[in-house]
């Protein structure tokens, strides 16, 4: 599903993101990112969702060279990753039934169109009964709910998440964490950027390290 092959990222002033990372997660697979602050995750994440381009090596998401992605193929290419924020980035004048849905709109469906798929993603992070109430009524944990039924609602093939349990307490990181695995069960192959390594040890799943910009460990959990 992701494949990095000695891939740098350079930025103006000489500061490295990454220098020379390769990798492969596979299609249906779950690993954590993990490393110090500053330590490359975010970088990694950006390239995966075409937000900034590495200065070398080559970079493959869903089989596609991203390299050979035109401008305007980049929208749809990105309708099938679902990302979640740390913050959420919720809009707050919207219930929660408009947040989740909002993928869906922009993709062009109507709202009855939408209703369905909303209330099934809903479901699945125990929210369906909060689809009316705004963001601001909701505790963090719900909030990061909601930015998850969001993530997936439009049915993607890969998740990617950045330190999307960064303001939560032990339990509700583990509650959210949770629901990650649900929906590798199901198929979705996901990448989930962490510093939390207690947290990320308990989940058994592949651990990749990063350094300074370098991959310094690719570890399978059992």
């Amino acid at each position: 599903m992701i494949r990095f092959d000695n891939v740098s990222k350079r930025y103006p002033g000489g500061h490295v993101g990454l220098e020379q990372v390769s990798f492969h997660l596979k299609r249906g697979e779950l690993a954590f990112l993990t490393g110090h602050s500053g330590a490359g995750k975010s970088t990694l994440m950006k390239l995966v969702m075409l937000l900034e381009h590495a200065s070398a090596g080559h970079i493959w998401v869903g089989g596609h060279n991203v390299r050979s992605l035109g401008r305007g193929q980049i929208p749809y290419f990105r309708r099938n990753i679902g990302v979640v924020f740390q913050d959420h980035q919720l809009l707050f004048d919207r219930s929660v039934f408009d947040n989740v849905s909002l993928p869906l709109v922009i993709s062009g469906l109507s709202h009855k169109d939408c209703a369905g798929r909303v209330r099934a993603a809903l479901d699945m992070v125990g929210l369906l009964n909060k689809e009316k109430v705004f963001p601001s009524a909701l505790s963090g944990g719900e909030q990061q709910r909601v930015g998850l039924a969001r993530a997936v609602v439009n049915r993607p093939a890969l998740i990617l998440a950045d330190e999307p349990t960064g303001n939560l307490d032990p339990q509700l990181s583990s509650e959210i964490m949770k629901l990650f695995q649900n929906f590798n069960q199901i198929g979705v192959t996901a990448l989930i950027a962490s510093h939390d390594l207690a947290l990320v040890a308990r989940m058994h799943h592949r651990i990749l390290t990063l350094d300074s910009g370098r991959l310094v460990g690719d570890q399978e959990v059992q």
